[in-house]
């Protein structure tokens, strides 16, 4: 167990690495840099000034210079200044990734506690109508975009309430926030909800005809012990595996339900960066984002041995 987490680690940190290559060169690889943008909107033609800019922000250093730079800051805790406000990155940064999360959190725990039970019972009740209708509102989960549903949502909240539920203030306690993200995330929840539905139902298909299935109904166990206690966990892993993979999108994921909504987290905020070729503020955004990735597939790895005792990782 110790040695398949060390190796983990240390594979994190390669791929993480190798991420930060790609982003670095593919930044550079795109024309133009943020003192071009600059003097393109200002309407300047200064060639000096131009050139001392680029010399101020660091941008004439060679490619490798720059890239040791930019990992030296990181790993020093220096994340550099911002390009467009001049502002350290960590500042511009830190207070928009708890939005980001807690809009996130809630997506999924919306997603999980209507998907999961759903998923379950579509599968018990096979081919009923209610199975029928169940698989029709996941068909439309994910068939219906995200930023869609929302604005459908806002004119709704328009036509009968006659509000906008966007974001416009900072709460100042959880009932506050729960009641300002809930709306966005019930939106973006959608979609994940009926995938994880859909998953969990097909798994529990395929459990429920099995032999140890069978066995556990001729003990006279009840259906509910039999569904849950040994078919749901036997079918759970997929939908582990989908869950891990939904909350890495979801970080990285939400720039138009941000937008739509009006919610300044690091998506939407990401999207703004790389317009204006703020060169510091991107590489350490995705590189944030890479490391939500990576660590989400460390621990759905290490979930798979608690669910299911026959999973081992050699020592």
């Amino acid at each position: 167990m110790l040695t398949y987490i060390i190796r983990r680690l240390l594979l994190m940190v390669l791929t993480l690495f190798g991420v930060s290559v790609v982003i670095f060169l593919l930044l550079r690889i795109v024309p133009g840099n943020i003192a071009d943008i600059l003097f393109d909107s200002a309407g300047l033609i200064d060639p000096a000034e131009k050139a001392k800019i680029v010399a101020d922000l660091g941008l004439d250093l060679p490619l490798p210079a720059q890239y040791a730079q930019w990992i030296g800051g990181l790993f020093h805790g220096d994340l550099g200044f911002s390009y467009v406000s001049e502002k350290p990155v960590l500042d511009e940064i830190a207070p928009r990734i708890p939005i980001t999360a807690r809009l996130a959190a809630l997506a999924l725990f919306f997603s999980i506690i209507a998907g999961v039970p759903l998923g379950v019972i579509s599968a018990v009740r096979q081919n009923s109508g209610l199975d029928y209708g169940l698989r029709v509102l996941s068909l439309s989960g994910l068939s219906m975009p995200s930023f869609w549903l929302g604005l459908l949502i806002l004119m709704f909240c328009v036509h009968f309430f006659g509000t906008i539920p966007i974001y416009d203030r900072a709460p100042e306690t959880f009932w506050a926030w729960f009641a300002m993200l809930a709306i966005p995330a019930a939106a973006v929840g959608f979609r994940s909800s009926a995938l994880i539905m859909r998953l969990t139902r097909s798994s529990m298909l395929e459990v429920l005809g099995q032999d140890f299935v069978r066995t556990a109904r001729s003990k006279g166990l009840s259906e509910s012990n039999v569904t849950y206690n040994h078919a749901l966990r036997n079918a759970v892993l997929p939908v582990i595996t989908t869950i891990g993979i939904e909350t890495a999108f979801l970080f990285g994921g939400l720039i138009v339900t941000e937008t739509v909504f009006n919610i300044p987290g690091v998506a939407r905020f990401l999207v703004e960066a790389i317009r204006w070729r703020d060169y510091p503020m991107v590489q350490n955004l995705v590189m944030f984002i890479a490391i939500i990735v990576v660590t989400v597939n460390l621990i759905v790895d290490l979930v798979y041995m608690v669910v299911d005792p026959r999973i081992r990782y050699s020592e």
